[in-house]
């Protein structure tokens, strides 16, 4: 064996790994499959072989043996129909193709002779160009793939850029888009900080696939809620709806399949660690969560905490509803700059109007008042008349009143007099007892002309000298008689 023909064979070894090694060692740092590729390799070749003289026009078919390195090169003819021929060196009907295989169907090709493998510098270099051209377009794809299912899903990601606008965020393999309208005014966004986003849009471009995630979704509320709480995963509580102003306050109602299960405290958690897991991942955004109800006023009224409610009036007509609550709760039911009612709005899909119910009864009022003073004149000129029937029969009714009320005066006044009388009489009655039974009297008192001094000792006492008294008094009486009897006898004599 001739010594040139040897050192060739090995040259053709030595290629057939290095390519082989080349392929392998290219999906590595590509992170790429070994098949994928395999066919960009394929492409290129086939493009640069297709600019060589030698192919004559036709099309190059390359096959590459993954196990040997072997690299095969064929000229064929893709099978068309007779209508969408467009190069006749490289395409073949399928009537003709058919004469040489009946099994021939339009897309298979014949193969109509084999090609040296022999590249040149300029078939390499546009091999070169293509390979490269082939992976990225595969690198593409592939994360593409990755992430076309994660569309409406959770990741996480850490800032690698922020610009004027933007804010670049590293999700793996490729780096995701976060817009200004999807960040939240109140977050500050620096370069190595790891956060949770929702994946809004995944969409291929010319410079290869685009993802757009978000921070201000509602649904990432939701995505965490279900990360945290077991209970919702399970469908044991499920989130009704939810409203959420980025960054400030969110709010969510919910409500439990089973009757023994408190849907607010599965998402509350013990102690509330559940919902500060939550708070926490959205950088302390305020959250209420809520009883769901299928009545739209205790929906409401649940949806306003944390203010106490009065009273709800709902149309249902243009889903409007106004609610009362007392005036201290006014400013915490409305919320900052309106935000507890803009919330409660968005989680019920109501217009709320809320009012302090004081207010409104001065406005009704108001409002009767104002009715009554726009009435038309023929309305106005049968109110009046009506009322001056009501006016007379009021007087009427007045006189007949008047007429009762002075005969009961004049009974009432004639039973005073009588009563007066009576009294007077009871009291001259009483009167002349007392005057009999006053023994109190001087006359009465003063014995025998003598006076009374203050150290006599003839005060009357007992009732022994009630009777020497009146022995007393009748002795003194005949004496007086004997006198005047004897002194009518001296003047008849």
């Amino acid at each position: 064996m001739p010594t040139f023909f040897i050192l060739e064979l090995s040259w053709e070894v030595t290629l057939k790994n290095e390519l082989f090694l080349a392929l392998t060692q290219l999906a590595a740092e590509r992170n790429l499959p070994q098949s994928i590729v395999v066919g960009a390799v394929k492409e290129a070749l086939a493009s640069a072989y297709r600019k060589d003289p030698a192919s004559k026009g036709q099309d190059i078919l390359v096959e590459v043996d993954s196990e040997t390195g072997d690299v095969i090169i064929k000229t064929i003819l893709n099978v068309r129909e007779k209508d969408e021929i467009e190069d006749p060196l490289s395409e073949i009907s399928e009537e003709e193709a058919q004469k040489i295989n009946k099994e021939l169907r339009v897309g298979d090709f014949i193969e109509t002779g084999n090609m040296e493998y022999n590249p040149g510098r300029i078939a390499a270099q546009t091999a070169k160009q293509v390979v490269l051209q082939k992976l990225r377009e595969a690198e593409r794809d592939l994360v593409f793939g990755k992430f076309a299912d994660k569309k409406g899903q959770v990741i996480v990601g850490t800032i690698q850029r922020v610009d004027s606008k933007n804010v670049f965020v590293d999700i793996g393999r490729t780096n995701a888009l976060m817009p200004p309208s999807e960040q939240t005014f109140y977050e500050r966004y620096r370069v190595g900080q790891k956060l949770k986003f929702f994946v809004t849009e995944v969409q291929r471009t010319a410079r290869g696939p685009e993802i757009i995630v978000s921070r201000t979704h509602p649904d990432l509320l939701r995505k965490l809620f279900e990360t945290e709480v077991p209970e919702i995963t399970t469908g044991v509580v499920e989130i009704k709806a939810l409203s959420r102003e980025a960054g400030a306050r969110s709010k969510v109602a919910v409500a439990s399949e089973d009757p023994e299960v408190d849907a607010v405290g599965a998402c509350v958690g013990l102690r509330g660690i559940r919902i500060q897991n939550v708070v926490n991942e959205l950088l302390g955004e305020k959250i209420d969560v809520v009883d769901w109800d299928e009545d739209p006023r205790v929906l409401i009224t649940n949806s306003l905490s944390p203010a106490n409610v009065s009273k709800v009036t709902t149309n249902e007509d243009d889903r409007t509803a106004l609610v009362l609550v007392p005036k201290k709760q006014l400013s915490l039911a409305i919320g900052k700059e309106g935000q507890n009612a803009r919330l409660a709005a968005k989680l019920t899909l109501w217009k709320i109007d809320v009012q302090a119910e004081e207010e409104v009864i001065i406005e009704t009022k108001e409002k009767i008042i104002e009715k009554s003073e726009i009435i038309p004149d023929e309305i106005k000129l049968a109110t009046v008349e009506t009322q001056k029937e009501k006016i007379v029969q009021k007087e009427i009714l007045v006189k007949e009143d008047l007429i009762d009320d002075s005969a009961e005066l004049m009974a009432l006044e004639k039973e005073i007099q009588e009563l007066e009388e009576k009294e007077k009489k009871e009291k001259i009655i009483q009167k002349q007892k007392e005057d009999i039974l006053d023994f109190s009297s001087e006359d009465i008192w003063n014995l025998g002309g003598k006076s009374k001094s203050k150290d006599s000792d003839d005060t009357i006492r007992f009732a022994e000298d009630i009777e020497s008294l009146n022995t007393f008094n009748s002795s003194a009486n005949k004496n007086a008689k004997n006198a005047k009897k004897k002194s009518g006898k001296k003047r008849q004599k």
